[in-house]
């Protein structure tokens, strides 16, 4: 079953983490850029879209910089990234200017795919540069993002360009061979698993967190990405990074790394949008009644089914929906303000018009706004 979404996908997007292309010690890693670049410019020869999400600015600054331990202020981190992007996209240009390759920067912040009409624009841009043959390089904009607006991590990241370019595959390049029953550098009996149907909680618990400090990103964060793109239709290829011309014998075929296909039924590209890449500014708790309505008979949310409104939110800002106890139920688009909706909550239209007076709408959050999770 892997074969199929290897060899068909005609759009790749490429994660390469900061181990395999710098270290505190050394910077930039030269010849493994070189390497990365030998990579992709084949399976872009072979007729494939290729965009690249690459850590590796803020390791570089680091040493650039001559600091003796990786910052672990937010302004050293941003200093540090304004050193080392430069670097590292010269490096990049240099690698695939020698191979008749074309790159470009993008920069980008949780920010600029938060807001939809951002969304699409930066869509555009990359599928623009995609038909001109470009290989657009990807980083977060470590230099001015503060935590409300970061992605996280790189993984992170790869999974919302994957989603925003309408991607086929999305592979993360790491510094381990793909997905195993343990931790192989403490199991040596560990095994990998050569293809993984569903993300389940088993496969979840499989997943660790990263020991290094100069990485943001596990195979927590790489699970959790895969988790993200599957419900997209998007299938991810996990694989070590660090073997010369290994990437494009794997999409030809060839055994190796974790696959992790597609699961359930596809979202779409604006309801994925609010699932995944905006992030819930509030709560509401919804009575049985308004919980039937959502899951079983595909209704929208109305303010009488609303038990109670937690978290400060503006109208169009995304909040989760919960039953009693706690367990998330759907996330959607509040027609309403936080303010508002706690006036309103547990009452009928009629009510509402009599103390709060007429409104632009009915619902708390419109079906075509709401996703069950």
């Amino acid at each position: 079953m892997r074969e199929p979404f290897l060899a068909q996908s005609k759009r790749v997007v490429v994660k390469v983490g900061s181990s395999l292309l710098a270290s505190r010690a050394l910077g930039l890693q030269i010849d493994r850029i070189e390497r990365l670049a030998d990579d992709l410019s084949a399976i872009k020869a072979g007729g494939r879209d290729v965009l690249l999400v690459s850590s590796g600015a803020i390791v570089s600054g680091v040493q650039k910089l001559g600091l003796s331990a990786y910052p672990k202020s937010l302004p050293l981190k941003q200093a540090a990234a304004a050193v080392g992007q430069s670097r590292l996209m010269w490096a990049y240009e240099k690698a695939f200017e020698r191979l008749g390759t074309t790159v470009a920067q993008i920069l980008l912040t949780h920010q600029d795919l938060a807001d939809r009409r951002r969304f699409l624009n930066a869509r555009h841009t990359l599928t623009t540069l995609l038909s001109h043959g470009v290989i657009p390089i990807i980083n977060e904009n470590d230099t001015v993002s503060v935590e409300e607006i970061r992605f996280g991590d790189n993984d992170t990241l790869a999974a919302e360009v994957a989603h925003l370019v309408d991607a086929d595959l999305l592979i993360i390049l790491s510094d381990v061979e793909g997905v195993f029953t343990d931790d192989p550098r403490r199991n040596a009996s560990a095994i990998r698993i050569p293809l993984i149907a569903e993300i389940s909680p088993d496969i979840e618990r499989l997943a660790g967190g990263t020991n290094k400090e100069e990485g943001t990103g596990g195979m927590a964060t790489k699970i959790h990405a895969a988790k993200k793109v599957s419900a997209y239709g998007v299938a991810t290829l996990i694989m070590n990074g660090d073997t010369p011309g290994l990437l494009p014998k794997v999409l030809a075929g060839h055994e190796a790394g974790t696959v992790i296909l597609p699961h359930g039924p596809q979202l779409s590209s604006r309801k994925h949008w609010i699932v995944h890449t905006l992030r819930a500014k509030g709560h509401l708790t919804l009575d049985d009644g308004a919980i039937d309505a959502l899951v079983q008979r595909g209704k929208s949310l109305l303010p009488s089914g609303i038990l109670a409104v937690s978290g400060i939110f503006d109208p169009g800002d995304a909040v989760v929906c919960t039953d009693r106890h706690g367990k998330d139920i759907a996330k959607g688009l509040s027609n309403f303000s936080s303010t508002l909706l706690d006036q309103m909550k547990g009452r009928k239209t009629i009510d509402i018009k009599k103390t709060v007076g007429d409104l632009e709408y009915e619902e708390a959050i419109h079906r075509d706004n709401l996703v069950i999770l």
